[in-house]
């Protein structure tokens, strides 16, 4: 059997209840309309979609990985990106590697989901780029009017982030700022409190440029951490602004 074949199988192993399974699509908004409209979901945990990571991710190829990843059901592609992350991380191979995040990035139509996104980009391409310097791939991704890849370019940025490296997180903030999206607020200001927890002096600067046209949602997640009478000052600026 093949390695592809074991992953489903096992997959399905742990199918958890209708129940379940509704639950989880009232969450993931895949009703008409929702950002995971037309999505599909077998009901299998995400730490039991772990294990199966591990267990399978040595064996598992790249090419069987790739089908993996273009499944319509929600749990395939989740499996598949934290196999890929694993296999990325572990690999000594900088070919393997290249290949892993070619693959990636020619397959971001199908990681269409903000857990896909955000249990991958930083890891696999926010890694990568660290290693080819080609950060203008970014860029593309915040301007090429595509949510998810929108949201990949933001959430990339994590790997520098953790690295106190916080230019390009800045720059591709700058450019969602005035983003439609929930999504792109809740990433976007995720990632500048991540900034504001490493430095201030690096985070303030963009808040006192843009907290005044800021959605609310991204305002919000970037002051989550301030201690209070600086949280008020800046939530104060974008409600001011809302009001005129």
């Amino acid at each position: 059997m093949s390695a592809l074949n074991k992953i489903i199988d096992s997959l399905n192993q742990y199918k958890d209840t209708k129940k379940d399974i509704k639950s989880l699509e009232k969450f993931f908004q895949v009703f008409p309309g929702g950002y995971g409209e037309g999505d599909k979901f077998i009901g299998v945990s995400v730490p039991n979609q772990r294990l199966i990571s591990k267990k399978y991710y040595k064996e598992a190829s790249v090419e069987e990985l790739t089908k993996l990843l273009q499944s319509n059901i929600h749990e395939h592609r989740l499996t598949a990106l934290f196999i890929l992350v694993l296999k990325y991380q572990k690999s000594k191979s900088i070919h393997e590697q290249e290949q892993i995040a070619e693959l990636y990035l020619n397959n971001l139509d199908y990681v269409n989901g903000w857990d896909l996104v955000d249990s991958s980009a930083h890891l696999i391409l926010g890694a990568h780029l660290e290693k080819t310097g080609k950060y203008d791939i970014l860029d593309e991704l915040a301007e090429s009017n595509h949510l998810w890849k929108q949201r990949v370019s933001i959430i990339s940025t994590f790997h520098q982030i953790r690295q106190k490296n916080f230019k390009h997180s800045l720059r591709i903030a700058e450019k969602l700022v005035n983003h439609k999206h929930d999504l792109i607020h809740k990433a976007v200001g995720w990632m500048l409190r991540e900034i504001g927890n490493r430095s201030l002096n690096d985070e303030l600067p963009f808040l006192d440029k843009n907290a005044k046209i800021m959605p609310r949602t991204m305002l919000r997640y970037a002051v989550e951490k301030f201690e209070p009478s600086l949280k008020e000052k800046y939530m104060t600026i974008g409600q001011t602004n809302r009001k005129k």
